[in-house]
Protein backbone atom coordinates (compact mmCIF):
# COMPACT_ATOMS: atom_id res chain seq x y z
CA UNK A 1 0.00 0.00 0.00
CA UNK A 2 2.84 1.86 0.96
CA UNK A 3 4.70 1.86 -2.40
CA UNK A 4 1.73 2.01 -4.31
CA UNK A 5 0.78 5.66 -2.40
CA UNK A 6 4.85 6.57 -3.51
CA UNK A 7 3.92 5.63 -6.88
CA UNK A 8 1.13 7.97 -7.15
CA UNK A 9 2.86 10.62 -5.65
CA UNK A 10 5.51 10.35 -8.36
CA UNK A 11 3.54 9.72 -11.20
CA UNK A 12 1.63 13.31 -9.62
CA UNK A 13 5.07 14.97 -8.96
CA UNK A 14 6.16 14.22 -12.85
CA UNK A 15 3.31 15.17 -14.92
CA UNK A 16 3.30 18.33 -12.52
CA UNK A 17 6.82 19.09 -13.86
CA UNK A 18 5.84 18.01 -17.33
CA UNK A 19 2.74 21.02 -17.11
CA UNK A 20 5.67 23.49 -15.60
CA UNK A 21 8.11 23.05 -18.43
CA UNK A 22 5.57 22.91 -21.05
CA UNK A 23 4.49 26.07 -19.50
CA UNK A 24 8.21 27.51 -19.63
CA UNK A 25 8.92 26.08 -23.14
CA UNK A 26 5.47 28.17 -24.00
CA UNK A 27 6.65 31.19 -22.30
CA UNK A 28 10.36 31.12 -24.86
CA UNK A 29 10.13 33.79 -27.24
CA UNK A 30 9.10 33.01 -30.62
CA UNK A 31 11.34 35.02 -32.96
CA UNK A 32 9.85 33.97 -36.84
CA UNK A 33 7.74 37.47 -37.39
CA UNK A 34 10.18 39.21 -35.80
CA UNK A 35 13.10 37.67 -38.48
CA UNK A 36 10.78 38.00 -41.80
CA UNK A 37 9.57 41.35 -40.29
CA UNK A 38 13.27 42.32 -40.43
CA UNK A 39 15.23 40.43 -42.15
CA UNK A 40 14.57 42.34 -45.78
CA UNK A 41 16.39 45.12 -44.08
CA UNK A 42 19.12 43.75 -43.59
CA UNK A 43 21.74 44.24 -46.00
CA UNK A 44 25.10 42.14 -46.75
CA UNK A 45 28.48 44.32 -47.39
CA UNK A 46 31.50 44.15 -49.46
CA UNK A 47 34.11 46.00 -50.85
CA UNK A 48 36.72 46.39 -53.20
CA UNK A 49 40.31 47.89 -53.34
CA UNK A 50 42.74 48.71 -55.36
CA UNK A 51 45.91 46.86 -55.85
CA UNK A 52 48.65 46.34 -57.85
CA UNK A 53 49.11 43.64 -60.29
CA UNK A 54 52.27 41.65 -59.98
CA UNK A 55 54.96 41.68 -62.76
CA UNK A 56 55.27 39.31 -65.20
CA UNK A 57 57.90 37.02 -65.42
CA UNK A 58 61.36 38.38 -67.62
CA UNK A 59 61.17 41.88 -66.51
CA UNK A 60 63.63 44.28 -65.99
CA UNK A 61 65.38 42.87 -62.62
CA UNK A 62 63.36 39.60 -62.46
CA UNK A 63 65.37 36.31 -62.19
CA UNK A 64 64.58 33.33 -64.47
CA UNK A 65 62.11 31.30 -62.56
CA UNK A 66 62.42 28.20 -65.00
CA UNK A 67 63.45 25.08 -62.36
CA UNK A 68 63.19 27.34 -59.17
CA UNK A 69 61.70 25.34 -56.61
CA UNK A 70 58.69 26.38 -55.65
CA UNK A 71 58.67 28.45 -52.81
CA UNK A 72 61.24 30.68 -54.07
CA UNK A 73 59.31 31.06 -57.13
CA UNK A 74 56.77 32.24 -55.16
CA UNK A 75 58.36 34.56 -52.62
CA UNK A 76 59.75 36.21 -56.77
CA UNK A 77 56.65 36.45 -58.04
CA UNK A 78 55.43 38.60 -55.17
CA UNK A 79 58.39 40.55 -53.94
CA UNK A 80 59.63 42.25 -57.39
CA UNK A 81 57.26 45.93 -57.13
CA UNK A 82 58.26 46.44 -60.97
CA UNK A 83 56.95 45.10 -64.70
CA UNK A 84 58.24 45.35 -67.97
CA UNK A 85 60.32 48.89 -68.80
CA UNK A 86 60.52 49.48 -64.65
CA UNK A 87 57.01 50.70 -64.77
CA UNK A 88 54.47 49.57 -62.45
CA UNK A 89 51.24 47.40 -63.59
CA UNK A 90 47.79 48.95 -64.18
CA UNK A 91 45.70 48.92 -60.99
CA UNK A 92 42.79 46.57 -61.02
CA UNK A 93 39.96 46.19 -58.36
CA UNK A 94 39.76 43.62 -56.58
CA UNK A 95 37.71 42.41 -53.83
CA UNK A 96 38.62 42.40 -50.31
CA UNK A 97 37.45 39.68 -48.33
CA UNK A 98 38.40 40.87 -45.20
CA UNK A 99 36.15 43.89 -45.47
CA UNK A 100 32.95 41.31 -45.65
CA UNK A 101 30.36 42.77 -43.25
CA UNK A 102 26.62 43.23 -42.68
CA UNK A 103 24.32 46.33 -42.20
CA UNK A 104 20.85 47.00 -42.39
CA UNK A 105 18.93 50.07 -43.99
CA UNK A 106 17.84 52.93 -42.11
CA UNK A 107 15.48 54.65 -44.20
CA UNK A 108 13.08 53.72 -47.18
CA UNK A 109 15.35 56.56 -49.36
CA UNK A 110 18.62 54.21 -49.08
CA UNK A 111 20.50 55.25 -45.95
CA UNK A 112 22.72 52.03 -44.81
CA UNK A 113 24.58 52.27 -41.48
CA UNK A 114 27.64 49.98 -40.48
CA UNK A 115 31.01 49.68 -38.99
CA UNK A 116 33.45 52.24 -39.89
CA UNK A 117 35.89 49.05 -39.60
CA UNK A 118 34.08 47.17 -42.27
CA UNK A 119 34.45 49.91 -44.54
CA UNK A 120 37.25 51.39 -43.57
CA UNK A 121 39.99 51.89 -46.42
CA UNK A 122 37.69 50.29 -49.15
CA UNK A 123 37.65 52.34 -52.80
CA UNK A 124 34.26 51.07 -53.71
CA UNK A 125 31.35 49.49 -51.23
CA UNK A 126 29.05 46.94 -52.10
CA UNK A 127 26.21 46.85 -51.00
CA UNK A 128 23.81 42.96 -51.17
CA UNK A 129 20.15 43.37 -50.77
CA UNK A 130 17.78 40.22 -49.48
CA UNK A 131 16.49 39.83 -52.85
CA UNK A 132 20.25 39.42 -54.04
CA UNK A 133 20.68 43.07 -55.88
CA UNK A 134 23.88 44.60 -55.62
CA UNK A 135 24.25 48.10 -55.72
CA UNK A 136 27.45 50.27 -55.40
CA UNK A 137 26.97 52.42 -52.21
CA UNK A 138 28.41 56.25 -51.80
CA UNK A 139 30.05 57.24 -48.29
CA UNK A 140 28.29 59.66 -46.45
CA UNK A 141 30.94 59.93 -43.05
CA UNK A 142 32.41 57.71 -40.89
CA UNK A 143 33.19 57.93 -37.16
CA UNK A 144 36.29 56.01 -35.86
CA UNK A 145 35.58 56.82 -32.88
CA UNK A 146 32.33 55.03 -32.52
CA UNK A 147 32.89 52.22 -35.13
CA UNK A 148 29.92 53.86 -37.61
CA UNK A 149 30.20 54.34 -41.01
CA UNK A 150 26.96 55.73 -43.04
CA UNK A 151 26.60 54.78 -46.52
CA UNK A 152 23.82 56.24 -49.41
CA UNK A 153 22.34 53.60 -52.07
CA UNK A 154 19.75 54.77 -54.89
CA UNK A 155 17.03 52.42 -55.63
CA UNK A 156 13.93 52.63 -58.23
CA UNK A 157 11.74 51.97 -55.30
CA UNK A 158 10.73 52.18 -51.68
CA UNK A 159 13.50 50.12 -50.16
CA UNK A 160 12.23 47.95 -47.05
CA UNK A 161 14.00 49.40 -43.39
CA UNK A 162 14.28 48.86 -39.95
CA UNK A 163 12.69 50.85 -36.85
CA UNK A 164 14.98 52.50 -34.55
CA UNK A 165 14.41 51.91 -30.53
CA UNK A 166 15.39 53.45 -27.52
CA UNK A 167 18.49 51.26 -26.27
CA UNK A 168 18.14 53.30 -22.99
CA UNK A 169 14.99 51.28 -22.30
CA UNK A 170 16.75 47.79 -22.39
CA UNK A 171 17.51 45.94 -18.97
CA UNK A 172 20.37 43.45 -18.57
CA UNK A 173 18.56 39.84 -18.93
CA UNK A 174 16.20 40.80 -22.07
CA UNK A 175 16.06 39.15 -24.81
CA UNK A 176 17.78 40.35 -27.92
CA UNK A 177 18.03 38.99 -31.69
CA UNK A 178 21.41 39.16 -33.81
CA UNK A 179 20.71 39.18 -37.63
CA UNK A 180 23.82 39.04 -40.16
CA UNK A 181 26.49 37.24 -42.41
CA UNK A 182 28.84 35.41 -39.40
CA UNK A 183 31.52 33.84 -42.29
CA UNK A 184 30.02 34.41 -45.13
CA UNK A 185 26.47 32.78 -44.23
CA UNK A 186 24.00 35.38 -45.40
CA UNK A 187 20.78 35.69 -43.32
CA UNK A 188 22.41 33.81 -40.04
CA UNK A 189 20.07 34.56 -36.89
CA UNK A 190 21.31 34.24 -33.29
CA UNK A 191 19.73 35.27 -30.29
CA UNK A 192 20.54 35.92 -26.43
CA UNK A 193 20.16 38.35 -23.90
CA UNK A 194 21.69 41.60 -22.75
CA UNK A 195 24.10 40.87 -20.39
CA UNK A 196 24.90 44.74 -19.57
CA UNK A 197 25.02 48.18 -20.73
CA UNK A 198 27.50 50.85 -20.17
CA UNK A 199 30.38 48.80 -20.61
CA UNK A 200 33.70 50.92 -21.58
CA UNK A 201 36.19 48.69 -23.57
CA UNK A 202 39.87 49.69 -23.90
CA UNK A 203 40.09 50.92 -27.46
CA UNK A 204 36.99 52.94 -27.01
CA UNK A 205 35.69 54.92 -23.72
CA UNK A 206 33.05 57.10 -25.36
CA UNK A 207 30.79 54.13 -26.59
CA UNK A 208 28.46 53.04 -23.60
CA UNK A 209 28.32 49.56 -25.29
CA UNK A 210 25.97 47.05 -24.79
CA UNK A 211 27.39 43.71 -24.21
CA UNK A 212 25.53 40.23 -24.73
CA UNK A 213 25.55 36.70 -24.95
CA UNK A 214 24.39 36.44 -28.65
CA UNK A 215 26.83 34.54 -30.66
CA UNK A 216 28.48 37.15 -32.83
CA UNK A 217 31.50 36.53 -35.23
CA UNK A 218 33.03 37.96 -38.42
CA UNK A 219 30.67 39.35 -41.35
CA UNK A 220 28.32 39.98 -38.26
CA UNK A 221 29.64 43.29 -38.05
CA UNK A 222 27.68 46.34 -38.56
CA UNK A 223 24.30 44.06 -38.30
CA UNK A 224 21.41 45.21 -36.41
CA UNK A 225 20.59 43.97 -32.67
CA UNK A 226 17.09 43.78 -32.11
CA UNK A 227 14.48 43.71 -29.20
CA UNK A 228 11.52 41.77 -28.95
CA UNK A 229 9.59 44.23 -30.49
CA UNK A 230 11.69 43.71 -34.11
CA UNK A 231 13.68 47.27 -32.89
CA UNK A 232 16.88 48.50 -33.33
CA UNK A 233 18.96 48.92 -30.07
CA UNK A 234 22.19 48.25 -30.93
CA UNK A 235 24.97 47.83 -33.86
CA UNK A 236 26.85 44.82 -33.70
CA UNK A 237 30.49 45.63 -33.47
CA UNK A 238 33.13 43.90 -31.68
CA UNK A 239 33.41 40.23 -29.37
CA UNK A 240 35.99 39.59 -26.46
CA UNK A 241 37.87 36.42 -28.02
CA UNK A 242 40.77 34.29 -27.45
CA UNK A 243 40.01 32.14 -29.53
CA UNK A 244 39.31 34.30 -32.68
CA UNK A 245 35.71 32.88 -32.49
CA UNK A 246 32.82 33.76 -30.25
CA UNK A 247 33.02 33.53 -26.85
CA UNK A 248 30.11 34.15 -25.04
CA UNK A 249 31.28 37.82 -25.00
CA UNK A 250 29.66 40.23 -27.77
CA UNK A 251 29.17 44.10 -27.86
CA UNK A 252 27.18 46.52 -29.70
CA UNK A 253 26.96 49.95 -30.20
CA UNK A 254 23.63 51.60 -28.21
CA UNK A 255 20.84 52.68 -31.10
CA UNK A 256 20.87 56.27 -28.77
CA UNK A 257 24.37 56.66 -29.54
CA UNK A 258 24.33 55.59 -33.38
CA UNK A 259 21.06 58.56 -33.95
CA UNK A 260 23.24 60.81 -32.79
CA UNK A 261 26.27 59.52 -34.63
CA UNK A 262 23.92 59.55 -38.10
CA UNK A 263 22.51 63.46 -37.64
CA UNK A 264 25.22 64.46 -37.33
CA UNK A 265 27.39 62.59 -40.48
CA UNK A 266 24.20 63.48 -42.55
CA UNK A 267 24.81 67.33 -41.65
CA UNK A 268 28.49 67.76 -41.32
CA UNK A 269 29.96 64.38 -42.83
CA UNK A 270 31.71 64.21 -39.16
CA UNK A 271 30.95 64.54 -35.21
CA UNK A 272 31.64 66.23 -32.58
CA UNK A 273 31.76 65.19 -28.56
CA UNK A 274 31.83 67.13 -25.59
CA UNK A 275 35.43 66.94 -23.09
CA UNK A 276 36.76 68.30 -20.54
CA UNK A 277 40.41 67.65 -20.77
CA UNK A 278 40.27 65.83 -17.59
CA UNK A 279 42.90 62.92 -16.96
CA UNK A 280 40.45 60.50 -14.39
CA UNK A 281 40.81 57.26 -12.72
CA UNK A 282 38.83 55.17 -10.50
CA UNK A 283 38.11 55.45 -6.84
CA UNK A 284 39.27 52.73 -4.56
CA UNK A 285 38.05 51.98 -1.09
CA UNK A 286 41.61 53.32 0.24
CA UNK A 287 40.65 56.45 -2.25
CA UNK A 288 37.34 57.11 -1.03
CA UNK A 289 39.13 57.16 2.71
CA UNK A 290 41.30 59.36 2.14
CA UNK A 291 39.08 61.99 0.39
CA UNK A 292 36.68 61.56 2.79
CA UNK A 293 33.77 59.64 0.79
CA UNK A 294 31.82 57.41 2.15
CA UNK A 295 31.57 54.63 -0.34
CA UNK A 296 34.47 54.41 -3.82
CA UNK A 297 32.73 55.84 -6.07
CA UNK A 298 32.82 58.81 -8.77
CA UNK A 299 35.46 59.69 -10.95
CA UNK A 300 38.73 61.08 -9.53
CA UNK A 301 40.62 64.38 -11.46
CA UNK A 302 44.43 63.26 -11.58
CA UNK A 303 45.22 65.62 -14.48
CA UNK A 304 43.88 68.85 -16.40
CA UNK A 305 44.64 70.34 -19.28
CA UNK A 306 45.97 73.59 -19.62
CA UNK A 307 43.33 76.10 -21.23
CA UNK A 308 40.70 73.30 -21.32
CA UNK A 309 37.34 73.50 -20.27
CA UNK A 310 37.86 72.28 -16.56
CA UNK A 311 40.85 74.26 -16.19
CA UNK A 312 39.13 77.48 -17.58
CA UNK A 313 35.56 75.63 -15.70
CA UNK A 314 37.20 75.67 -12.12
CA UNK A 315 38.11 71.86 -11.67
CA UNK A 316 40.92 71.01 -9.90
CA UNK A 317 43.13 68.39 -9.45
CA UNK A 318 42.13 66.11 -6.50
CA UNK A 319 38.55 67.04 -7.15
CA UNK A 320 35.97 63.56 -7.37
CA UNK A 321 33.38 64.15 -9.85
CA UNK A 322 30.34 62.70 -8.50
CA UNK A 323 27.40 64.17 -10.72
CA UNK A 324 27.67 65.68 -14.48
CA UNK A 325 24.38 67.22 -15.88
CA UNK A 326 22.22 65.04 -13.40
CA UNK A 327 23.80 62.03 -13.31
CA UNK A 328 25.11 59.46 -11.12
CA UNK A 329 29.15 59.25 -12.02
CA UNK A 330 29.70 55.59 -9.99
CA UNK A 331 32.72 54.82 -11.94
CA UNK A 332 35.31 56.80 -13.46
CA UNK A 333 33.81 55.30 -17.12
CA UNK A 334 30.75 56.83 -17.03
CA UNK A 335 32.13 60.18 -17.09
CA UNK A 336 32.99 60.01 -20.60
CA UNK A 337 30.20 58.67 -22.07
CA UNK A 338 28.13 61.51 -20.14
CA UNK A 339 30.63 64.03 -21.42
CA UNK A 340 30.23 62.89 -25.01
CA UNK A 341 27.09 63.18 -25.12
CA UNK A 342 26.88 66.92 -24.67
CA UNK A 343 27.00 69.03 -27.76
CA UNK A 344 30.39 71.21 -27.61
CA UNK A 345 29.41 75.16 -26.52
CA UNK A 346 26.84 73.84 -24.16
CA UNK A 347 26.69 74.28 -20.57
CA UNK A 348 27.09 71.57 -17.79
CA UNK A 349 26.27 71.17 -14.38
CA UNK A 350 29.46 69.24 -12.27
CA UNK A 351 29.28 68.08 -9.05
CA UNK A 352 32.29 67.70 -6.91
CA UNK A 353 33.77 66.30 -3.77
CA UNK A 354 36.56 68.65 -2.70
CA UNK A 355 38.16 69.34 0.82
CA UNK A 356 35.97 66.72 1.86
CA UNK A 357 32.61 69.27 0.74
CA UNK A 358 30.31 68.80 -2.24
CA UNK A 359 30.47 71.49 -4.52
CA UNK A 360 28.62 72.48 -7.92
CA UNK A 361 30.70 74.00 -11.01
CA UNK A 362 29.33 75.39 -14.09
CA UNK A 363 31.16 75.22 -17.23
CA UNK A 364 31.23 74.89 -20.53
CA UNK A 365 31.82 71.90 -22.11
CA UNK A 366 34.50 71.89 -25.20
CA UNK A 367 34.96 70.08 -28.16
CA UNK A 368 37.25 66.19 -28.31
CA UNK A 369 40.00 66.78 -29.80
CA UNK A 370 41.03 64.20 -32.77
CA UNK A 371 44.75 63.67 -30.00
CA UNK A 372 43.78 63.87 -26.49
CA UNK A 373 47.02 61.77 -25.62
CA UNK A 374 49.06 63.69 -23.01
CA UNK A 375 52.75 63.50 -23.59
CA UNK A 376 55.32 64.97 -21.41
CA UNK A 377 58.95 63.41 -20.26
CA UNK A 378 61.17 64.04 -17.41
CA UNK A 379 64.84 64.60 -17.91
CA UNK A 380 67.61 64.31 -15.15
CA UNK A 381 67.31 66.82 -12.42
CA UNK A 382 70.19 69.61 -12.44
CA UNK A 383 69.55 70.00 -8.43
CA UNK A 384 71.19 68.12 -5.24
CA UNK A 385 68.77 65.29 -4.63
CA UNK A 386 67.54 64.84 -0.41
CA UNK A 387 68.38 62.52 1.77
CA UNK A 388 66.25 59.36 1.98
CA UNK A 389 63.12 59.92 3.47
CA UNK A 390 62.88 57.45 6.68
CA UNK A 391 59.19 56.77 6.31
CA UNK A 392 59.44 56.50 2.84
CA UNK A 393 62.51 55.67 1.45
CA UNK A 394 62.56 57.84 -1.43
CA UNK A 395 64.84 59.99 -2.60
CA UNK A 396 63.72 63.50 -4.57
CA UNK A 397 64.77 66.65 -5.86
CA UNK A 398 63.46 69.90 -6.48
CA UNK A 399 61.87 70.41 -10.40
CA UNK A 400 63.85 72.46 -12.75
CA UNK A 401 62.01 75.31 -14.25
CA UNK A 402 62.28 73.39 -17.84
CA UNK A 403 60.80 70.43 -16.40
CA UNK A 404 57.95 72.19 -15.22
CA UNK A 405 57.36 73.30 -18.36
CA UNK A 406 58.02 69.79 -19.76
CA UNK A 407 55.58 68.03 -17.96
CA UNK A 408 53.18 71.05 -17.72
CA UNK A 409 52.98 71.13 -13.42
CA UNK A 410 53.13 74.19 -11.49
CA UNK A 411 55.04 72.53 -8.67
CA UNK A 412 56.35 69.31 -7.34
CA UNK A 413 59.15 66.90 -6.55
CA UNK A 414 61.14 64.61 -8.68
CA UNK A 415 62.25 61.22 -7.58
CA UNK A 416 65.39 60.49 -7.99
CA UNK A 417 65.95 56.95 -6.34
CA UNK A 418 63.53 54.62 -4.61
CA UNK A 419 65.19 52.33 -1.66
CA UNK A 420 63.71 49.89 0.63
CA UNK A 421 60.45 50.67 2.48
CA UNK A 422 56.83 51.98 1.43
CA UNK A 423 57.59 53.61 -1.74
CA UNK A 424 58.95 50.43 -3.12
CA UNK A 425 56.23 48.88 -1.97
CA UNK A 426 53.69 50.79 -3.92
CA UNK A 427 55.22 51.44 -7.15
CA UNK A 428 57.12 54.73 -7.19
CA UNK A 429 60.12 54.73 -9.67
CA UNK A 430 62.69 57.17 -10.65
CA UNK A 431 61.53 60.16 -12.95
CA UNK A 432 58.22 60.15 -11.01
CA UNK A 433 56.88 63.40 -9.98
CA UNK A 434 55.11 63.64 -6.95
CA UNK A 435 52.31 67.01 -6.96
CA UNK A 436 50.83 66.02 -3.68
CA UNK A 437 50.69 63.96 -0.19
CA UNK A 438 47.91 63.69 1.67
CA UNK A 439 46.03 65.88 -0.04
CA UNK A 440 48.52 68.57 0.33
CA UNK A 441 50.09 70.06 -2.89
CA UNK A 442 53.65 69.68 -2.99
CA UNK A 443 56.06 73.00 -3.26
CA UNK A 444 59.59 71.83 -2.47
CA UNK A 445 61.76 68.78 -0.82
CA UNK A 446 61.77 70.22 2.68
CA UNK A 447 57.85 70.72 2.80
CA UNK A 448 57.72 66.74 1.13
CA UNK A 449 60.18 65.63 3.95
CA UNK A 450 58.06 67.75 6.42
CA UNK A 451 54.62 66.09 5.20
CA UNK A 452 56.19 62.84 5.02
CA UNK A 453 57.42 62.84 8.64
CA UNK A 454 54.00 64.03 9.67
CA UNK A 455 51.90 61.50 8.02
CA UNK A 456 49.14 59.66 9.93
CA UNK A 457 49.32 55.77 10.88
CA UNK A 458 46.83 53.01 10.10
CA UNK A 459 44.75 55.06 7.69
CA UNK A 460 44.73 55.34 3.93
CA UNK A 461 47.15 58.36 2.86
CA UNK A 462 46.63 59.37 -1.24
CA UNK A 463 50.12 60.60 -3.37
CA UNK A 464 49.46 62.03 -6.87
CA UNK A 465 52.04 61.18 -9.04
CA UNK A 466 52.93 62.18 -12.30
CA UNK A 467 54.26 59.27 -14.60
CA UNK A 468 55.22 59.90 -19.04
CA UNK A 469 53.17 63.06 -18.45
CA UNK A 470 50.04 61.04 -17.06
CA UNK A 471 48.97 61.34 -13.60
CA UNK A 472 47.49 59.20 -11.15
CA UNK A 473 46.62 58.70 -7.15
CA UNK A 474 48.03 56.25 -5.46
CA UNK A 475 47.54 55.14 -1.65
CA UNK A 476 49.49 53.50 1.26
CA UNK A 477 49.13 53.31 4.86
CA UNK A 478 52.00 53.60 7.58
CA UNK A 479 52.43 51.25 10.28
CA UNK A 480 52.92 52.47 13.86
Amino acid sequence: MFSIKRMMAATAATALLGWQSLGMAQELPDFTDLVEEVSPAVVNISTSRAVTRSPVAGGPGMPDLEGMPPIFREFFEHGFPQGPQGQQQPRQQQPSPQSLGSGFILSKDGYVLTNNHVIEGADEIFVRLSDRREMVAKLVGADPRSDLALLKIEADEDLPSVRIGKSSDMKPGEWVLAIGSPFGFDYSVTAGIVSAKGRSLPTENYVPFIQTDVAINPGNSGGPLLNLDGEVIGINSQIFTRSGGFMGLSFAIPADVAMDVVAQLKKTGAVQRGWLGVVVQEINKDLAESFGLPKPAGALVAQIMPGGPADEGGLQVGDVILEFNGQEINMSSDLPHAVGRVRPGEEASVVVMRDKKRRRLELEVGALPEDDSVAAAAEPSEQAPSKASNRLGVVVAELTEKQREAMDVPAGIIVREVRQGPAAMVGLRAGDVITSLDNKQIESAEQFEKITEALPTNRSVSMRVVRQGRASYITFRLAD
